[in-house]
């Protein structure tokens, strides 16, 4: 009898350990690869793209039914700018005398584009709204430089002696 129990509880446990990973949602930052491609298929994740790292893949799905409740905002282009590139500011037209119903995003990112350019453009289309149109994408580059200033001054008068 006791050994039918302790082989009831070996199975028991494997069972117990396969009910666990049926909650997916309170254990993304666990998810494997296929788990997480299967994931943002059922939430429908707009812009997903297997090939992208996995810790990108898990934000996105975090992230995925936020980025529904604002798609279509500044703030929802904003938020999948900041998760696969890095940084980016989405600037209205009346922020910098546009056109209307137009929009540009700054980024200091260069990888974005340059090296994923369709890719940053495929995902800015998935949450801008349908009027809205992107003008630019402008590229902030700051660098350290060493600044050198110096100044100088020279003053003289000039005296004339004349003998009289």
């Amino acid at each position: 009898m006791q050994a039918f129990a302790l082989t009831l509880d070996e199975y028991l446990k494997v069972a117990k350990d396969e009910v666990y990973k049926l909650r997916r949602l309170t254990r993304i930052d666990e998810l494997t690869s296929d788990e997480a491609n299967d994931m943002a298929y059922q939430m429908h994740v707009d812009f997903y793209d297997p090939n992208l790292p996995l810790d990108t893949r898990r934000q996105l799905i975090k992230n995925s039914i936020n980025f529904h409740r604002i798609k279509g905002t500044p703030a929802a282009v904003e938020q999948l700018i900041d998760i696969l590139f890095g940084d980016g500011v989405v600037e209205e037209w009346f922020q910098y005398n546009g056109i209307p119903g137009h929009y540009r995003v700054k980024t200091s990112n260069p990888a974005a584009t340059r090296d994923r350019v369709a890719e940053f453009y495929r995902a800015i289309d998935s949450v801008t709204r349908f009027s809205a149109k992107l003008d630019s994408v402008v590229l902030e580059q700051t660098e350290q430089m060493d600044l050198y200033f110096g100044a100088g001054l020279h003053m003289r008068d000039i005296i004339t002696a004349r003998m009289v």
